[in-house]
């Protein structure tokens, strides 16, 4: 199948490669949730191109500092290798692999290992700035969906203090099962996009709630973690990835509004509504 590629994907390829001959490269593009992204197969080697967008930046999306955050990983360990940005299109290595079986994903599982590598890499001068983008966020919200008191509920939120941080760390931010590659080196993260320094509760808190997890399966995450070697404490890393839920919980919210209000997907309203549900239960 031949796919119409974007101009401007043309001209940062013949950047990377000048004596490409763009002509006899293959181009097939990647799904996602929020983002254009093609994989190129040249007689130099595979690469994947991620674009970046107006939209993307609306949602908080740097291609900048997702290179740098892949560049500060060591080489192979946690992710793709980063080759360079180019106008508004990140190249990296292409991961050759496929996501884990639904069975392998499981909090007690290799996952746990994988996180506390990540969590083990030199941070990437990137603070994770969950206030500033639940603040974008809110303009961008469809203003016949806001009610008094969601805005009581949004302005209490950032004036609270956010929770006391364990350990900074660099953080993915959205691990699930389609941002891992099964590889003959292990398991591998991709789709960096979110990628921060943050705290580890953090990025437990979030990996529960976007993957859907049960108290008891949090609990097996937190355990997993610790006895990889991610924290010494298992009871109170317990408790620090409980006071980040809420948190999670409405920043899940505000992505969800946002995606909705860009491409009425009903998928993503579906997903707002439920927790707009959850956060009128508490």
């Amino acid at each position: 199948m031949t796919y119409s590629v974007d101009p401007s994907l043309l001209v940062s390829l013949k950047q990377f490669l000048p004596t490409v001959n763009t002509a006899g490269c293959c181009f097939s593009p990647i799904s996602g949730l929020s983002g254009e992204s093609w994989r190129i197969q040249t007689p130099q080697g595979e690469f994947l191109a991620r674009r970046q967008t107006c939209a993307m930046a609306e949602m908080g999306v740097s291609r900048r500092r997702e290179l740098r955050m892949l560049r500060t990983r060591s080489p192979f360990s946690v992710g793709p290798q980063p080759l360079g940005l180019y106008g508004n299109w990140l190249l990296v290595a292409w991961l050759d692999g496929d996501p884990p079986a639904a069975a392998a994903f499981e909090p007690d599982g290799a996952l746990a290992p994988l996180l506390v590598r990540l969590h083990r890499q030199p941070r990437g001068g990137f603070p994770l700035a969950l206030k500033a983008g639940l603040a974008r966020y809110w303009p961008q919200i469809e203003s016949t969906r806001l009610t008094p008191r969601w805005l009581r509920y949004h302005q209490a939120l950032l004036r609270a203090p956010l929770p006391p941080v364990l350990k900074i760390a660099p953080l993915h931010m959205d691990i699930h099962p389609g941002n891992i590659i099964v590889t003959g080196g292990g398991w591998r993260l991709i789709d960096w996009e979110y990628a921060a320094d943050g705290d580890i509760a953090c990025e437990l808190a979030a990996l529960v709630r976007g993957n859907g997890w049960s108290a008891r399966q949090q609990a097996a995450l937190v355990a997993a973690y610790c006895t990889a070697g991610g924290y010494g404490d298992a009871g109170r890393l317990q408790a620090a990835v409980a006071r980040w839920l809420p948190w999670i919980d409405y920043l899940m919210l505000m992505w969800y509004e946002v995606r909705w209000q860009q491409t009425h997907t009903i998928s993503f309203r579906a997903a707002a509504d439920g927790l707009h549900a959850r956060l009128q239960s508490r």
